[in-house]
């Protein structure tokens, strides 16, 4: 069953918008973070969502989550469209949806012992009146995580290690059984065995709890590793979409063929000669993205009719789907 539908979801920021502008008569600049994209997360899946820094990965978190008004676009989470939802929806709605931002140290009240931190969402929607079955749950949330209550609740984060405050923001994240978690970069800033220690934390919390997640990276590999489907970003768009094994056993779209080819390069796994498995020059600008294709400047493989007309994603079978002129006919 379709937990959240995002459907032409667009997310864009005024540049220069104020009185100077109004009285030179200068026109609005907009970053178009994320621009026409549409979406689907089913209930217990894990969605993937990857691109390089700046393409609108985080926007969508944060749109999803209404931290961010989008300029256009519906949003429906079980069925009700979050921009016609009332004060009591909305506060349901969050109970529902919780995030695992990317900057876990700047989340983290620096006033308050890890026991409050986690069993504040559990007072804020009042899961527990009784203080001994709060502090009950609390230990069990840290056991989840595997942390010990004697080792850890009476802490404060300046006393966590990166990794410890990880696993703190995840037992937050489920202390109110959230059908869905948007997990920004869950890894990020972590050397690469904490990483894996987090990851299997996360697969295993998703495999007892079976909620769905939003999984936001740039590590490719540990976006296979984790997710059913996934959505490969650029500037704004969804240029490739499908079932993960599909997408990574058969890219379709040169950005994403460039995109596992760094992957299997570093891992020393790979030596392509292939002209389209390499990406040269800078990602462009957001606030003037290319006409037509917005990879066409940087493919390896463009035609002509790149620049001029912008590809809408098609069907290349049941679980995959493409953005780029060379699929169309």
């Amino acid at each position: 069953m379709t937990l959240l539908e995002v459907r032409n979801l667009k997310t864009y920021f005024k540049l220069n918008e104020g009185l100077i502008s109004k009285i030179t008569g200068k026109e609005v600049e907009f970053v178009k973070a994320v621009d026409n994209i549409s979406f689907d997360v089913s209930e217990s899946e894990i969605v993937g969502i990857v691109g390089e820094t700046g393409c609108g990965k985080t926007t969508v978190a944060k749109t999803i989550l209404l931290l961010i008004r989008p300029e256009a676009g519906n949003m429906v989470f079980e069925k009700k469209n979050l921009a016609e939802m009332n004060p009591n929806d909305l506060r349901e709605f969050r109970s529902k949806v919780q995030m695992i931002p990317q900057n876990t140290m700047g989340s983290l009240n620096p006033r308050m012992m890890v026991r409050d931190i986690i069993a504040e969402p559990l007072r804020a929607f009042r899961h527990h009146k009784n203080k001994s079955n709060l502090w009950a749950k609390v230990a069990e949330l840290l056991k989840t995580v595997e942390l010990s209550w004697e080792g850890y609740a009476d802490r404060y984060p300046f006393q966590l290690s990166g990794g410890e405050a990880r696993r703190v923001t995840i037992a937050r994240s489920l202390a109110i059984n959230p059908k869905l978690i948007i997990c920004d970069e869950p890894t990020s800033g972590l050397d690469v065995s904490i990483g894996a220690k987090i990851l299997n934390v996360m697969k295993q919390v998703h495999d007892d709890f079976q909620m769905a997640y939003l999984w936001i990276s740039h590590n490719l590999h540990e976006v296979s590793y984790v997710s059913d489907k996934i959505l490969v970003f650029y500037l704004g768009k969804i240029v490739e979409a499908g079932k993960t094994s599909v997408v990574f056993n058969a890219p379709a779209h040169p950005y994403t063929k460039a995109l596992i080819g760094a992957m299997l390069e570093l891992g020393g796994k790979s030596k392509s000669k292939q002209k389209d498995a390499y990406l040269r020059d800078e990602v462009p600008s957001p606030i003037n993205p290319p006409s037509g294709c917005r990879f066409h400047p940087r493919c390896q493989s463009r035609r002509p009719d790149c620049s001029q007309d912008e590809p809408q994603l098609i069907s290349l079978g049941k679980d995959h789907q493409v953005a780029c002129v060379l699929y169309k006919d």
